[in-house]
């Protein structure tokens, strides 16, 4: 495996961890651990740790695939080994 190949990979593995910890913190940190302590904070008359639990993990989790789209496409580009 060539230089690029390792700084490549070490790159992608570093947006993959970064994104996979803040979808950890969304769903289960505040979805479940303080879904208790967030439920007296209201959001469309629901309780934001219901909120979190039924629909903000998977509204993040969308974001964080088209994050992860525009950063592998910039590193892609940055790595020329994009397909444009």
């Amino acid at each position: 495996m060539s230089k690029d190949n390792k700084a490549y990979w070490k790159r992608n593995l570093k947006y993959l961890f970064g994104l996979l910890t803040i979808w950890f913190i969304v769903s289960f940190i505040l979805g479940i651990v303080l879904a208790d302590s967030l439920n007296s904070i209201k959001i469309g008359g629901f309780p934001l740790g219901f909120w979190f639990a039924q629909q903000g993990s998977i509204y993040v989790f969308v974001v964080l695939i088209f994050i992860y789209m525009r950063l592998m496409n910039r590193l892609d580009h940055e790595f020329e080994v994009d397909e444009i």
